[in-house]
């Protein structure tokens, strides 16, 4: 059987360094990758930065250089980092000029060494201390991620910072003024703190108009100069309330790369999964930075990250934020790959055995329940939950096996079919996960008929592509396509046919769209098992 989907991560690699004619050593420029500053030769290039950095780097993906030339700091400061005992995250004042607002530009040093005064399902208090707030009585709507002011007991001398986690209702004896910021980034430590932790500090983030020179490129024989900045992937953090939709990101993003399809003045796109349905989740600001998955309209599926502040949108739901190398996504041009991480990394179990899985999961502190076939050849076929940012929210999976000689590695031609290919990975799954599962409908002498359970045919084309010629060979996949009335039923043959296409029907109404690599392990099956089938092509999770 073929090596399983290995887990994402980003590949890290040393560029080899172009020959120089002669390297001038009496001068030395200073540059910075990803934040490491480093020293270098004269005419030193971008290989010979990222091979002494040592920096993460994936072969192929756009470099982004920045030279900054002039820079001024912009008056008005609106986003503050407030670390934790637990870790850092950020707030970003709201715009309404509100007593709160000025309060916590005032006094937010005073609040340093603040501990935890209490925790429930849906807010943390840090507190109390005084002020001057005039509490209301009567409850208060809190949107998920707001922050306010409340006084305990409606006594302004008790008062407490409160960070809500969740949408509720609830009274806190706030201010009429309501919440003055939100949370933008870091929302994941906000879930982790508890009782004994405290604000050890708070430091506002000073952003700088900058003028610079800009470049993006995929050559690293690019000179460099002194005082450039070099950045070689981006970072995301996933939206723990919108599991799904984190889940469509990773499925685009599963190389560990975002394609940039289109660039716009406020946002890069990448289109992979372009016509693909995600759940709306999560309403929140698109500001900049912000990832989300269009999910409604012609552009249903596409991922989207923000590069200025933009309104919250009933069409896009947000499904993470840029923490690390924004600076690259600015840079980049259309037609390019951005290397990139996530935080949480992505779970995969499917084509591990279960010791693999076990072992895996162990380390992250998530259970793993066994299910279905569980022996020493077993390989996992699906889990439950089945998005990342659940299995470890739960801390536990149930993850389903079956014997390895299930698992087939097929070959698919995206050069002769792409658009019946659309149709046979959507309605296998394929598109989201490495292991796609196909029932057998039937079985005859020499022909294995399949009928995926998403009846993807109802809404997607199937237009006569790359039909046969002469005979079909045994192993050819075939689907049957709108020339004929069972179109969507997939067939293979374990012989060659000089008659009919491998789901029987005419060549003119059949598209071929690759081919088994491991024909014999089709012997075992009968009518109503599940073969399960993942892509020969060198690349997954």
């Amino acid at each position: 059987m073929s090596k399983r989907p290995r887990s994402r991560k980003l590949a890290l690699s040393t560029p080899s360094i172009p020959k120089k004619e002669a390297l001038d050593t009496s001068r030395e420029i200073n540059v910075e990758v990803n934040g490491k500053k480093i020293t270098l030769t004269h005419n030193s290039t971008l290989a010979d930065a990222l091979s002494i950095s040592n920096v993460p780097y994936k072969e192929g993906t756009a470099v982004g250089i920045l030279k900054e030339t002039t820079e001024r700091k912009t008056e008005e400061i609106t986003e503050y980092a407030i670390t934790t005992s637990k870790g850092e995250f950020r707030i970003e004042l709201l715009e309404q000029n509100s007593n709160s607002n000025k309060r916590w530009i005032k006094h937010f040093k005073k609040y340093e060494g603040t501990p935890i005064r209490w925790i429930t399902r849906d807010a943390v208090a840090f507190g109390p201390f005084g002020t001057d707030i005039i509490p209301i009585r009567g409850t208060s709507s809190f949107e998920r991620f707001e922050v306010a002011y409340g006084a305990g007991g409606f006594d302004p001398e008790n008062t407490h910072l409160i960070f809500s986690k969740n949408r509720h209702v609830s009274e806190y004896g706030m201010p009429q003024e309501g919440t003055f910021a939100r949370i933008i980034s870091g929302k994941n430590v906000l879930h982790q703190l508890n009782s004994i932790d405290t604000i050890i500090s708070i430091e506002p983030v000073i952003v700088w108009e900058k003028m610079a020179e800009r470049l993006c490129t995929t050559d690293l024989s690019t000179k460099l100069d002194d005082g450039v900045k070099v950045f070689t992937y981006f970072e995301v953090e996933l939206e723990p309330l919108a599991p799904q939709g984190a889940e469509h990101f990773l499925a685009i993003t599963r190389n560990s790369t975002f394609k940039v399809d289109f660039v716009a003045s406020s946002f890069i796109s990448d289109n992979s999964l372009q016509g693909e349905m995600c759940n709306y989740e999560n309403f929140e600001p698109r500001v900049t930075g912000a990832v989300s998955i269009r999910t409604v309209g012609d552009g249903s599926g596409k991922a989207y990250i923000a590069c200025d502040d933009r309104n919250a949108s009933i069409m896009h739901s947000v499904v993470g934020h840029v923490t690390k190398g924004l600076e690259l996504v600015k840079l980049a041009q259309s037609g390019q790959r951005l290397a990139m991480e996530t935080i949480p990394r992505p779970i995969m179990l499917l084509g591990m055995g279960f010791g693999e899985a076990d072992e895996h999961l162990s380390r992250l502190g998530v259970e793993l329940v066994r299910d279905g076939y569980t022996g020493e050849d077993a390989v996992i076929v699906k889990n439950t939950p089945n998005t990342t940012i659940e299995i470890l929210r739960d801390g536990k999976v149930t993850a389903f096996g079956v014997q390895s000689s299930r698992l087939i590695m097929i070959k698919l031609y995206d050069d002769l079919a792409p658009k019946t290919l659309n149709f046979f990975r959507h309605a296998i799954e394929l598109q989201f996960r490495p292991v796609g599962a196909l029932p057998v409908l039937m079985k005859y002498e020499n022909m294995y008929l399949f009928k995926a359970e998403k009846a993807a045919e109802k809404y997607k084309e199937i237009l006569p592509e790359n039909t046969p010629k002469g005979k079909v060979l045994a192993g050819d996949i075939g689907v049957t396509n709108q020339a004929a009335k069972r179109m969507g039923v997939v067939g293979v043959k374990t012989e060659d046919d000089s008659l009919f296409g491998p789901s029987g029907e005419k060549f003119t109404s059949t598209n071929i769209i690759g081919r088994i690599l491991e024909l014999d392990k089709l012997k075992d099956l009968k009518g109503g098992d599940v073969m399960y089938v993942v892509e020969s092509r060198g690349e997954g999770y």
